[in-house]
C-alpha cells in the first residue's frame, strides 16, 4: 500500500480493491489482467488495473463480463461522451485524407482549430500551440513564462496536479508524485491552496480569500517569479474558489509582473457550465492550458492558449512535438467543440449540475463532511478515507464508476450529454452506498 492515500486518484493496491476483484472478475478478465501485469511496468493509481473493458458508448462502459457501468470518471476526457458519432466520423474522414502532418507543414484542420479556440477565448487570448497532452502543454507554458518575463520561479499550490512529467510534478503539490524522486525543478515555490476545510488562514469552512493575499505576499518577497500557476477549479477534490480569490490573484500578478497561468486541462471545455472555467470569475489569465476532453474522448490532444502579446519566442522551440498539428486530433477537437455548441452542453451542464448539487446538499448523513460543485463537477467529501473507498466499490458493484480524490472525496464528473434520469439513477446509487 502506498504511504500517501491523499492522491489525485484512488489507490490501486488496497485490500478492498482485491476483495472487489475476487467477488466480481471472471476467468477471461483475470487472464487479461495477468497479461497486463506481465507486460506493463507497475505504477501507483493505474497499473495493475481494476478490470478490463470491451466497449464504451455515451455515458456507458462495458467490461469483459458484460456489465455496463455509468462512467462518472472518464479521466476527464468524456465531456461529449464516449464515441460520439460526430467525433468518430470526423476522425474517420481525417484518417482517410491526411492521417499525419509532418512538423514543417501546416494543414487546414489545425489552423481551423487554432482559430476556433482563439475565437472562443475571452480577452486577448489569441495565440495557440498544440501538444499531445496536458503535461506537455504545461511545460510549454513554463518555458514561455520564463522567456516573456526573464524570470524563472513559479508559485503554485500544494495538493495541485499539473501532470506527471518531472517539470509538472515539480510544479504540482502531491506527495505521491514528488516523494523520493528529486531533485525537482528549482524555483518552484508552493503556497496554501484555496481549501476552506483545510485552511491556515481562518476560513472556518467558508473561504475568505486570505490565501490569495498570501500569494501576493510571496510575490513581493520572491521578485523573480515568472508565473503563478493554478488549477482554476481543483478537480481532484472539487475545490471551487470564491470570485474574489481570482480577482486578488489577477491584481497581484499585474502588480508584481508575474504571469497568471490557469490549468484547465481537466475542467475546461464546458465542465463548469462555461467553455473556460475562468469565465465564471470575470478575469482573463495570461495563459490557459487545455487538454483531456479537447480530443473528444478519442485522441490525445492539448493546447496552450496565450495572450497575443506573448508571441515572443519565434527563435525558440516551446513545444516542437511530432504530433503538435495532428490532423486527426484537430478534427476530433473541432467535432467535440461542435457537439458542445450544437447540443447546448454549457447550459445543460449548468442546469443539471445545479439540480444535482441541490439534491446532494439535502442528503443528511453523519459520514458526509461537505458537498460542493460547479457545473457537472460534483464532490462529496466524507469523514473517512476507508469509508470513501468502501462507497466507491459499492457503487461500482451497482453500475457506477467515479474517482476518489485526496483520499476521501467522491468526485462525480459525468459526461455532459447525460440524461436527467441517468443522473438521478447515479445519485440514487451514491446515496444508497453512503447510507449502507
Amino acid at each position: 500500500m502506498p504511504r500517501d492515500r491523499s492522491a489525485e486518484g484512488d489507490v490501486n493496491l488496497s485490500p478492498r480493491r482485491g476483495q472487489w476483484q475476487a467477488d466480481n472478475l471472471g476467468p477471461a478478465t483475470r487472464a487479461l489482467l495477468a497479461e497486463d501485469a506481465r507486460c506493463f511496468l507497475r505504477q501507483s493509481l493505474s497499473t495493475p488495473c481494476l478490470s478490463a473493458l470491451k466497449s464504451a458508448s455515451g455515458i456507458w462502459l462495458e467490461d469483459l463480463e458484460g456489465r455496463r457501468v455509468m462512467d462518472f470518471h472518464g479521466n476527464s476526457v468524456h465531456q461529449v461522451g464516449h464515441g460520439h458519432p460526430r467525433v468518430i466520423e470526423a476522425v474517420k474522414r481525417a484518417l482517410d485524407t491526411l492521417p499525419f502532418s509532418p512538423r514543417r507543414y501546416t494543414n487546414e484542420t489545425a489552423v481551423a482549430l487554432a482559430r476556433r479556440l482563439a475565437r472562443l477565448a475571452p480577452g486577448d487570448l489569441g495565440k495557440v500551440l498544440f501538444a499531445p497532452g496536458g503535461t506537455e502543454a504545461i511545460g510549454m507554458a513554463l518555458k514561455l513564462a520564463r522567456l516573456a518575463t526573464g524570470r524563472h520561479k513559479t508559485v503554485s499550490m500544494w495538493d495541485s496536479f499539473h501532470g506527471a512529467s518531472l517539470d509538472a510534478i515539480s510544479l504540482g503539490g502531491e506527495a505521491l508524485f514528488r516523494r523520493d524522486i528529486g531533485p525537482l525543478l528549482s524555483g518552484t515555490e508552493h503556497v496554501q491552496p484555496c481549501d476552506p476545510r483545510n485552511c491556515h488562514f481562518g476560513c472556518n469552512g467558508a473561504c475568505n480569500a486570505r490565501c490569495a493575499d498570501y500569494v501576493e505576499y510571496v510575490l513581493g518577497k520572491e521578485e523573480d517569479v515568472a508565473a503563478v500557476v493554478v488549477e482554476t477549479v481543483r478537480s481532484t477534490d472539487v475545490q471551487v474558489p470564491p470570485p474574489d480569490y481570482y480577482e486578488k490573484l489577477r491584481a497581484a500578478c499585474d502588480r508584481h509582473g508575474a504571469l497568471l497561468v490557469l490549468d484547465e486541462i481537466a475542467v475546461g471545455l464546458g465542465r463548469t457550465g462555461t467553455m473556460f472555467a475562468f469565465e465564471r470569475y470575470g478575469i482573463v489569465p495570461d495563459m490557459v492550458v487545455l487538454g483531456k476532453g479537447l480530443g473528444g474522448g478519442v485522441f490525445p490532444m492539448a493546447a496552450l492558449v496565450a495572450r497575443a502579446g506573448l508571441d515572443i519566442a519565434g527563435e525558440r522551440a516551446l513545444g516542437h512535438y511530432t504530433h503538435e498539428k495532428s490532423p486527426v486530433g484537430c478534427a476530433a477537437a473541432l467535432a467535440a467543440l461542435d457537439v458542445v455548441e450544437a447540443e447546448d452542453l454549457l447550459a445543460r451542464a449548468t442546469r443539471l449540475g445545479e439540480r444535482a448539487l441541490a439534491r446532494l446538499r439535502e442528503m443528511k448523513h453523519p459520514a458526509v463532511a461537505d458537498v460542493r460543485g460547479i457545473g457537472l463537477l460534483l464532490g462529496i467529501e466524507l469523514n473517512d478515507a476507508a469509508l470513501a473507498e468502501e462507497v466507491m466499490y459499492r457503487c461500482l458493484s451497482q453500475g457506477l464508476s467515479f474517482k476518489v480524490g485526496q483520499g476521501r472525496v467522491l468526485v462525480l464528473a459525468p459526461p455532459l450529454i447525460i440524461r436527467e434520469e441517468e443522473l438521478d439513477r447515479a445519485l440514487d446509487i451514491v446515496e444508497a452506498a453512503i447510507a449502507a
